[in-house]
């Protein structure tokens, strides 16, 4: 049974250990003078990364401001070819890199070499240049390289612009060049896609399935603004050593977006370029130890591994929401199915009055019952309870409505568990299996300033 519709990433019990690295930003390869210092504790210090992948950043000139990196390139070693699978924005104008990704997952699943990622250019809405423009990334990465396999390519920046393709050569060949292995490189590279992000987005650690097999798990991301299922409004890569069967990897990254980059909205606007991509190049393969071949325990671990992590990456998304205060985890219970529950979540975790709501530090319980009123999914009123808490120690919660009608109205309370940055709120509908989780943030003055000039 798939995770997405049976169990809550809450309720789930992951079935293979973990080690993932949180440790405090002190790198000197990270300029932490340029990262909020309320964020610094979530840029990692130390990681563990998969066998047989190199990263690199350059300054290709794609944007504007002199010497900022914005060309990434995540390369396997030509000896271990990656099985690919992914999942792609579902708005109508997708990106040309979309559209070139998507053929190459289909025709070279198992022969994907690397990622090049540019910040700067979205290169959507570019038309037949711009999808020329997409494939000669792609080929002219794989020459880098030396294969003849494809690069998956991402780009993300301002809409309607063509990529500069000779500044685009140029630094293709810079970016393989500088390909290396370690914590130094692979910041570099989660530096190098961001654009409006405050912080760059990485996790790696080490997991072991039930059958005493140990891989290595690396993850980057991008998304400040523009975030919002189907797709969320973002770029993810995952890279892994495991060995694995491009079918069961399709079904563990849909497994994973379900609960993690399409669980999490910053403003309900979705973008042309999203893409969640993983990358198994199987370089831990020794002898007997060829991963995951067929459904079983080690499947299962597997996805319930790649779920959890994308989904600690999807909340650093939101928590580097263009302008956000608040990290707010929406949990619906009760409903019908999994998919009703998504969507009454969906539904409050859009709604910019309960997002404005949440920035004033009002416990303002009308708008989100509101919300769920009109999701267009049938609720019976008398049956909708509402609570919010606070996640931290000792922290205090409210269930301030009750099978339809305010229940403990207590200012103080409220104000206590809004004066913190993280905030739950539970919202049960009935007596249904349907569970959904969704993780968004607030609306402030600063989103508005963030997202009026941001071609500028």
């Amino acid at each position: 049974m798939s995770l997405s519709r049976s169990l809550s990433p809450s309720i789930a019990t992951p079935v293979c250990s973990r080690l993932f690295s949180t440790a405090a930003a002190t790198l000197a390869a990270v300029p932490t003078s340029s990262i909020p210092q309320a964020k610094a504790h979530l840029v990692p210090s130390t990681g563990v990364y998969p066998r047989g992948f190199k990263a690199a950043a350059v300054h290709a000139g794609i944007k504007k401001k002199p010497g900022v990196l914005d060309l990434v390139l995540v390369a396997s070693d030509p000896s271990h070819p990656c099985t690919a699978a992914a999942v792609f924005t579902t708005n109508a104008f997708q990106a040309a890199p979309v559209l070139v990704d998507k053929e190459i997952v289909a025709t070279h699943p198992t022969r994907v070499q690397g990622v090049l990622t540019n910040a700067g250019c979205a290169n959507a809405c570019t038309g037949d240049q711009g999808l020329s423009n997409a494939r000669e990334s792609s080929k002219l990465a794989a020459a880098a390289l030396q294969t003849s396999n494809p690069a998956l390519v991402m780009s993300t920046g301002v809409i309607g612009q063509h990529l500069d393709m000779s500044k685009m050569r140029a630094g293709i060949q810079s970016v393989a060049s500088q390909l290396a292995e370690g914590h130094d490189a692979w910041m570099k590279a989660a530096m190098g896609i961001m654009t409006t992000d405050t912080f760059p987005k990485l996790r790696s650690g080490e997991f072991v399935l039930p059958s005493g097999k140990r891989y290595r798990m690396a993850g980057m991301c991008k998304g400040a603004g523009m975030i919002h299922p189907n797709m969320a409004t973002m770029l993810s890569t995952v890279y892994t050593d495991l060995p694995i069967v491009p079918s069961l990897l399709r079904s563990a990254v849909r497994s994973a977006a379900d609960w993690s980059f399409n669980a999490i909205s910053i403003d309900g606007d979705t973008s042309t370029n999203d893409t969640f991509a993983v990358l198994a190049n199987g370089a831990a393969a020794t002898g007997e130890n060829w991963g995951v071949q067929e459904e079983g325990a080690d499947y299962s671990a597997f996805r319930d591994q790649l779920t959890e992590f994308s989904a600690e990456m999807a909340k650093l998304v939101v928590r580097d929401g263009e302008g956000a205060t608040k990290f707010v985890t929406i949990d619906v219970e009760g409903a019908e199915n999994f998919s009703s529950a998504h969507h009454i979540a969906s539904t409050i975790a859009t709604s910019p009055l309960v997002k404005t709501a949440l920035f004033g530090r009002d416990a303002n319980w009308g708008r989100v019952v509101c919300a769920v009123g009109y999701s267009g999914i049938a609720v019976d009123p008398a049956r909708v309870n509402l609570w919010f808490s606070s996640p931290y120690p000792g922290g205090k919660a409210l269930h301030i409505f009750k099978d339809g009608a305010p229940y403990q109205i207590d200012e103080e309370v409220a104000a206590e568990i809004l004066e913190k940055e993280d905030v739950n709120i539970k919202v049960k509908v009935g007596e249904g299996e349907g569970i959904a989780r969704m993780y968004t943030c607030d609306f402030s003055y600063d989103y508005v300033k963030i997202n009026a000039d941001y071609r500028s």
